[in-house]
């Protein structure tokens, strides 16, 4: 699900955790109380993995003939290009024309491509790992919030402070998210 809107970051990120829903099912003919859990991550929308290589200061460049079939072409004349990516150490070897210059273009494109998988996948990582950070294993002992169909509440367990399960359903989010950013003012201000 996507949220946009000015403010959404500062108050949606209170939401990230463990939520507890108990009720009584319709089904349920005995009437016990059945809990659910959802866990909930707030993340902001990934970004395009934007990939620059500076080729003078981050590429080794190394030309060399070639290997394999091919002739004396293959064996005398330094075709082949052997690209080194510094930072990440991602190499190509480039040798399927029996020109360098295409070559060296080829390899280049093929570089690239490498480089901003890498990227693509250390974003993708960092990601995960903010999740996983945001929402633990995702047990009930982790919990933030507890709807109680039966009481009619909301109990979130950072503020030791109860809601209205109708206000809250209802959308109006507005006194729990003022309470929850006092508190995190007054942990900040204490921090100091």
């Amino acid at each position: 699900m996507g949220v946009r809107g000015e403010g959404v970051w500062s108050e949606l990120a209170f939401e990230a955790g463990v939520h507890s829903v108990k009720r009584v099912p319709a089904t349920e003919t005995q009437g016990r109380i059945h809990t659910s859990t959802a866990t909930v991550a707030v993340l902001p929308e990934p970004e395009e993995v934007q990939v620059r290589i500076d080729w003078a200061k981050d590429v080794t460049e190394h030309v060399t003939t070639s290997q394999g079939p091919g002739g004396q072409n293959v064996n005398k004349v330094a075709t082949a290009v052997h690209l080194v990516h510094e930072p990440t150490g991602i190499e190509v070897r480039m040798q399927e024309s029996k020109s360098q210059h295409q070559n060296r273009e080829k390899a280049r494109r093929l570089l690239m491509a490498r480089v901003h998988e890498h990227e693509r996948e250390a974003k993708a990582a960092e990601r995960s790992a903010e999740r996983k950070s945001q929402i633990g294993g995702g047990g009930r002992s982790e919990k933030i919030r507890v709807y109680r169909y039966q009481d009619g509440i909301v109990a979130d367990q950072r503020l030791d402070t109860k809601f209205s399960l109708r206000d809250i359903l209802e959308g109006d989010l507005g006194p729990m998210f003022e309470a929850l950013i006092e508190r995190e003012v007054a942990r900040r201000l204490e921090a100091l």
